[in-house]
C-alpha cells in the first residue's frame, strides 16, 4: 500500500539525536524536522535504535511519518565505512543482539579514549562525557565538550585540533565487523542496506568504484546520493556510481545539531534525474 503524499514530500533518510553523537534528543530533533517541513525522517543513530520509539512517538503527534534507521560502522580494506539500515524489523532479535555487540564494541573504544585522554587530568572524564550523551555511549564530539568545559581548550575545533582529531591520542578506531557482515544484518532484519555519504572517506574514485562494487555484491541495495553539503561534482559522481552499480538512490542531510546551515534537516541538493529513489522500495512505499 503506497502511503498518501503531499505532492512535493519532504524525504530526510539521515540524521542523529543524543541517542549517539546528535545534539537534539530524539523528540526535539522529530519537532525540528517538522518545522523544517520535513514529511518522512529515518533516525540513523550510530549502532543504536535507542530513540526510534520516542522519535516515533512525537512524529506521530505531529504528522510526520518515521522510517526506522541505523548507521551502523564497519571495516572494508582496513577503512571505517558507514552503512545505513533502512525500514528494518526493530524487534528482529538477531538483529537487537548484533546491535548489542556494537553498542559493546563503542564502550571498549569510548573507555580507551578516556584512558588516552587521563594525562589531562579531568577528573571523571568518561563520567562527564557519558552524561553529555544522555547515559549512552559518548563519542568524541562529547569528549571534545567535556575538555571545553574543564577549560583544557577555548572550543570543540581545538579539542579535535590537538587530541580527538586523525592521529591524536583520542583517535582511537573500534573493532568493527567486515562491511559485508553488516549488510547482511540489515537484509536479514528485513531492511534496506545503504552505503552512507560515499565522498566523505577520502578514497580515490578508483577505490570508491571498488567500494561501490563489494557492497553491491554482498547485498547492499542502495547508496546516498544527495547529502548536504557536498559539490555538485560530488553529486553527479555518486549518481554516476548509482548507476553503475545499479543502486537505489537514498538522500540525508546527516544533521548532529542545530546552527550548521550546510547540514539542516531537509536541506538537500535535488536528486539527479534517471536515479530510482530508495523509498519507492520501503515496506509501505514513499511516492512522490
Amino acid at each position: 500500500m503506497t502511503i498518501p503524499q503531499d505532492p512535493k514530500p519532504c524525504i530526510d533518510l539521515h540524521c542523529h539525536s543524543t541517542a549517539s553523537d546528535g545534539a537534539l534528543t530524539p523528540e526535539d530533533l522529530v519537532a525540528r524536522a517538522a518545522e523544517q517541513g520535513v514529511s518522512h525522517l529515518a533516525l540513523t543513530d550510530h549502532d543504536t535504535i535507542a530513540g526510534l520509539a520516542q522519535a516515533r512517538a512525537r512524529g506521530q503527534e505531529l504528522g510526520l511519518s518515521l522510517i526506522s534507521g541505523v548507521e551502523l560502522s564497519c571495516v572494508w580494506r582496513s577503512h571505517t565505512i558507514h552503512v545505513v539500515g533502512l525500514d528494518f524489523d526493530e524487534a528482529d532479535p538477531a538483529f537487537l543482539e548484533a546491535l548489542a555487540q556494537q553498542n559493546e564494541n563503542r564502550w571498549q573504544r569510548a573507555r580507551l579514549i578516556a584512558d588516552r585522554l587521563a594525562r589531562l587530568k579531568v577528573d571523571g572524564l568518561l563520567e562527564k562525557a557519558t552524561a553529555l550523551a544522555g547515559g549512552d555511549v559518548p563519542g568524541r564530539p562529547h569528549f571534545a565538550q567535556v575538555l571545553v568545559d574543564a577549560e583544557v581548550v577555548p572550543k570543540t575545533a581545538h579539542a579535535f585540533k590537538r587530541y580527538l582529531g586523525s592521529g591524536k591520542p583520542g583517535d582511537v578506531k573500534a573493532c568493527w565487523p567486515e562491511l559485508s557482515e553488516v549488510v547482511q544484518w540489515i537484509t536479514d532484519a528485513g531492511g534496506i542496506a545503504v552505503l552512507a555519504h560515499p565522498r566523505k572517506y577520502r578514497l580515490t574514485a578508483t577505490r570508491l568504484r571498488e567500494l561501490t562494487a563489494d557492497f553491491r555484491r554482498a547485498g547492499g541495495r542502495a547508496i546516498e546520493v544527495s547529502v548536504s553539503g557536498q559539490s555538485s561534482g560530488d553529486l553527479g559522481f555518486v549518481a554516476e556510481l548509482a548507476r553503475r552499480e545499479q543502486l537505489l538512490a537514498s538522500q540525508g542531510s546527516d544533521f548532529h545539531f542545530p546552527g550548521a546551515p550546510w547540514c539542516e534537516l531537509g536541506r538537500i541538493m535535488k536528486m539527479p534525474e534517471g536515479l530510482e529513489p530508495v523509498w519507492h522500495h520501503f515496506r509501505q512505499p514513499v511516492s512522490a
